[in-house]
């Protein structure tokens, strides 16, 4: 097998598929090394081996580390190479690593999101079937005597068996949502950084730990732009020759929690009249979507600052701008 490995000086840098020959040949190197690799997915067990043997591993930016190299050709030992390079000048842009337990509550909540998600298209489809009907009752489709209405619904063959499959779908989605719901609201109680967070009016348990969870470390983020710019919710922009140009929010961030901050943002532009203000002002102005997402950025500052200060977000200072260089991350 090809060995995808280029190693100096106690560095080791791995590009592309990991072989069985590759996998132990850099287990089995003597003493402690340190290697680099671009950040992908499913890696946990790769870090864990490397740790046993008193290795250490950094995770890389993709993306900038992709930035440095001007030629098109790209191939495994050209990355390899490319890699080794930037840790033997110290410029590997390394990645910041959540510890386990902020690993495992990120997949409780990813796990929820997913439900839910489920759950709305379940939903969209019960909707759709009322409609052809000629029942639109909307959120009312939902309480008791909307359920009811649905199951009378005179349909045959089919679409009587697609009803009823949805159903049993909704009923087993709600318990299981329910039940991650409870462990949410557990763990944000355990969390000191969520308690504080959940005190801002409109910001719930959900929102305060994915929050939490998702940053991380609040010293990672000098600013409040850039968290901001964390979460995907500046305007990505093209501007030169002294023009501006700005452009829809760049969605580089977690957009799980860019949309909990969404449905956040709304529940407290009903609640604090600043936000009230703004929202109001800009969906006249412009439209309500993009009064949403500015809520949304403007909500994630105040909890930046709330955590920042250990404060109230009655007691924090807020500021902020749409465009500032991401955080290392």
């Amino acid at each position: 097998m090809r060995r995808n490995l280029e190693s100096q000086a106690g560095l080791v840098a791995w590009a592309g598929r990991m072989g069985a020959l590759g996998l132990l040949v850099l287990i089995s190197l003597p003493g402690p090394v340190r290697a680099g690799m671009k950040a992908p997915g499913n890696t946990l067990w790769f870090e864990r081996l490397l740790a046993e043997r008193g290795h250490e591993l950094g995770l890389g930016d993709a993306g900038r580390i992709r930035a440095t190299e001007v030629r098109k050709q790209k191939t495994d030992r050209r990355d390899a190479e490319l890699l080794l390079r930037l840790m033997l000048e110290n410029r590997f842009p390394r990645l910041w690593i959540p510890s386990l337990e902020q690993r495992d509550l990120r997949q409780l909540l990813i796990h929820r999101h997913k439900l839910v998600g489920m759950r709305r298209q379940v939903k969209n489809q019960l909707q759709h079937l009322a409609l052809n009907q000629g029942v639109q009752q909307k959120r009312k489709l939902w309480t008791q005597a909307g359920r009811k209405l649905l199951e009378e619904l005179p349909l045959t063959g089919w679409t009587a068996r697609r009803r009823e499959e949805l159903l049993k779908l909704l009923d087993g989605l709600d318990c299981s949502i329910g039940e991650l719901d409870d462990a949410v609201k557990e763990a944000a109680e355990k969390d000191p950084v969520a308690q504080l967070l959940d005190r801002h009016p409109g910001v719930g348990p959900i929102t305060a730990l994915a929050f939490a969870v998702t940053l991380g470390d609040i010293h990672r983020f000098a600013h409040s732009r850039q968290v901001v710019s964390y979460l995907g919710l500046n305007p990505s922009e093209h501007s030169s020759g002294g023009r501006q140009r700005m452009g829809k929010i760049s969605k580089q961030g977690n957009a799980m929690v860019r949309s909990l901050l969404v449905e956040a943002g709304q529940s407290a532009a009903r609640l604090v009249p600043e936000l009230k203000r703004a929202y109001q002002r800009l969906k006249h102005r412009k439209h309500s979507a993009v009064a949403k997402v500015m809520v949304a950025r403007k909500l994630a500052v105040r909890l930046y600052w709330m955590w920042k200060t250990q404060q109230p977000s009655t007691a924090t200072r807020m500021q902020g701008s749409p465009s500032h260089p991401v955080a290392a991350v």
